[in-house]
């Protein structure tokens, strides 16, 4: 669809008020995520049409409680509003407030209105007032701030609500007016701002006043300009008072705009948040409740994943199966049927375990609980050289370690943000759940202890517990050995709880689990595809290998199918992807492994998902059997030939489980903790250490349950 004009609009606010479910609706599904320019925090952006011949580009700006950053995602904030002379510079911005909040949260929109950008306020959780005793002069607000202002209610009301920001938006782009709300400059030091302002009459007062103390530049200002204002940082003393008189002044300011126009009755309110915090924040019940979540968590990742999961695999080795019968023999019906089917089946039958665990993360943000998870954590993780705020990349860290890694960014601490980074890719995340799930299908029945608590369900989650567990020694320990000075405060906005926005959490699932299949489906598949080749050729005792198969049992007799089995096995042994495992079998032999599981450890140093979609192709090329056509069937049929038992017994499964738990397994992670640390040294140290962990916990594991 075509329109005449674009505008730029970016909703800005603190965390927790709103701002993402207001950027959903107004947006709906044209949505895409992206990086800011030289960074890697993501970038929410959408279009929306305003009316028949305007729409909007909106951004989702990181949320924020002022535009004096103190961590990365603030420093995204401040460089898109400075960047007033760029393309990319808003027309609009939409501050997005919170009812029962709004003294904070105008302290933010003061800063944006005094960047002279047209502004509109969002004043959202509207339908909450009520209940809160809170009563607002809308007229009266609007006068004050000689600003467009909008009640809304994103949750209850959003059509309502969502065509009012539209109007406002379209309004206040149209008018083209914008005026600073405070003019600190004039409350300050006139003379000081005023030869400040003669460095370039372009920007306003307070850009120029921002990018003296914050040391941020737009990047189209000049050499000689950057150098006059950094000589008005030299004058440090007068700097920091200054700022000071400019936060006074600012809560000066809106109180007495809030005398007039806000009212909150505390004896009206009928809210029941203090009386569900008792609860959750408990320091006994507070833990009880919170493991009994996660246990509902992984008894529903198994449970109810397992139906279509089961149907996903029939499907897949259906249509693997049918393509091999109808398709011309040859190359391409074997890279089809025994390469790219099984490759993308390694990758779809997840998505339902990932969905679910996605679903589950997401509704706990919504309501507000994971806030009070992270509350609830803070004493304790403080006592392991972490911040209360290192709960939410360890936590986060259950879907993907690496938008873990850059959640740190809001750790101010080097040495907690540091450590944090090190020990978060042992938490469990997405990419063992596929290894997990297929491993523990094989070798823990699936029964129910006390009729309740599925025993799959159970060892799942002691696995997670796991690697949670050693997270927090690997904190202890780096706390004690590195020598690193630090000092920080924690800080945790408690948002109201709120039922679960359906939209919010359906876009919030659907983006997480498209990132999942593009992402890491990608490296499967690809990789797939290179093992079907290395699988099926190799040099030329692989040429040979149906000949002297055929020679040697020429005398004995033996039906077709097994006479296939043999040579079929045979040539995966003496392929090129078969003498890369046997080369390593003798290191990953005391570990339980054969040299196929040692193929399938190789692929997966690129990303731990694809151990799965690796011996699927293995087996698949390897399997001349029609009766045994699913990944699982094909995994629990294979046989020790030494012990005439089966391979994927309990103790092997228990090493792979410990190995894999441990095994710092996942390129991509390994390249944003480089990117985050600025150095390959830490990288390489999560990557020995985590290795070398493994290994040693899997042969103790191993030499004691066989």
């Amino acid at each position: 669809m075509s329109y005449k004009k674009t505008i730029n609009v970016a909703l800005i606010g603190n965390p927790n008020t709103g701002k993402t479910s207001l950027f959903n609706e107004l947006t709906g599904l044209n949505q895409k995520v992206g990086n800011y320019p030289g960074v890697t925090v993501d970038k929410k952006e959408g279009h929306s049409k305003l009316q028949s011949n305007l729409k909007a580009i909106i951004t989702d700006l990181p949320g924020t409680y002022s535009i004096n950053p103190t961590s990365l995602d603030e420093t995204i904030v401040l460089k898109t509003l400075l960047n007033s002379k760029s393309e990319k510079t808003p027309d609009v911005i939409v501050v997005v407030a919170d009812v029962e909040n709004l003294k904070r949260n105008l302290l933010l929109f003061s800063q944006v209105k005094d960047l002279e950008i047209p502004t509109v306020l969002a004043i959202n959780m509207a339908d909450q007032m009520k209940r809160k005793g809170i009563t607002i002069d809308l007229k009266l607000l609007k006068k004050e701030l000689s600003n467009e202002v909008v009640l809304l209610s994103v949750r209850k009301d959003p059509d309502i609500g969502v065509e009012e920001v539209k109007k406002a938006i379209l309004k206040t782009y149209n008018s083209a007016k914008a005026f600073p709300l405070c003019n600190v400059n004039n409350r300050i030091d006139p003379a000081y701002f005023d030869r400040l302002k003669e460095i370039n009459p372009k920007y306003s007062i307070y850009e120029l006043w921002l990018m003296i103390t914050q040391n941020s530049f737009p990047d189209k200002i000049s050499e000689d300009e950057k150098k006059a204002l950094l000589t008005f940082k030299n004058d440090s003393k007068n700097l920091k008072k200054y700022q000071h008189k400019e936060t006074i002044y600012r809560y000066q300011k809106i109180n007495e705009i809030l005398k007039k126009t806000y009212l909150a009755d505390r004896s009206k309110a009928t809210d029941l948040r203090a009386k569900l915090d008792k609860v959750f924040t408990h320091k006994i019940f507070g833990y009880i409740l919170f493991f009994t979540v996660l246990l509902l968590i992984f008894q529903s990742i198994f449970d109810w994943a397992s139906l279509p999961m089961d149907l996903i695999d029939t499907v897949f080795a259906n249509l693997s199966s049918y393509v091999n019968k109808t398709m011309p023999a040859g190359v391409l019906n074997n890279l089809i049927s025994e390469g790219i089917i099984p490759g993308i089946g390694g990758i779809i039958i997840f998505i339902p375990q990932i969905a679910i665990l996605f679903l589950f993360i997401s509704l706990l943000e919504e309501t507000g609980y994971m806030s009070r998870v992270v509350f609830l954590m803070d004493k304790i993780m403080r006592r392991f050289g972490m911040s209360g705020k290192s709960v939410i990349p360890l936590i986060s860290g259950t879907a993907c370690a690496i938008p873990a890694v850059m959640a740190t960014r809001n750790i101010s601490g080097w040495k907690e943000r540091l450590i944090t980074i090190l020990v978060t890719p042992f938490t469990t995340c997405s990419a063992r759940l596929p290894v997990y799930a297929i491993i523990i299908a094989l070798i823990i029945p699936d029964k129910k202890i006390f009729g309740i608590f599925n025993l799959q369900g159970l060892t799942l989650l002691s696995l997670y517990i796991l690697g949670f567990i050693t997270a927090i020694i690997a904190a202890i320990i780096l706390h004690k050995t590195l020598k690193i000075k630090n000092t920080s405060f924690f800080v945790v906005e408690m948002p109201d709880y709120k039922l679960p926005s359906l939209k919010n959490v359906f876009f919030d699932v659907i983006e997480k689990t498209k990132a999942f299949i593009f992402g890491a489906g990608k490296i499967i598949l690809s990789i797939s595809i290179v093992l079907w080749f290395l699988a099926s050729n190799g040099p030329q005792a692989y040429t040979d290998v149906e000949k002297n198969i055929i020679e040697k049992t020429v005398s004995q007799e033996i039906t077709e199918v097994k006479l296939n089995q043999m040579i079929a096995s045979a040539k995966l042994e003496n392929s090129y992807i078969g003498i890369m495992g046997k080369s390593i079998e003798p290191l990953i032999k005391p570990l339980g492994y054969d040299w196929k599981i040692g193929i399938a450890l190789i692929s997966s140093f690129a990303a731990r998902e694809v151990f799965v979609g690796t011996l699927a192709t293995i087996y698949s090329v390897e399997s001349d059997d029609d009766d045994i056509t699913t990944i699982k069937q094909r995994m629990a049929s294979e046989i020790n030939p030494e012990t005439n038992t089966k391979r994927f017994n309990f103790p092997v499964g228990m090493s792979l489980l410990v190995f894999y738990a441990f095994a710092m397994q996942c390129m991509a992670t390994l390249a944003i903790v480089k990117r985050e640390t600025k150095s390959w040294k830490w990288p390489l140290v999560q990557f020995v250490g985590m290795g070398v962990l493994a290994y040693i916990c899997s042969f103790i594991v191993f030499q004691i349950l066989s």
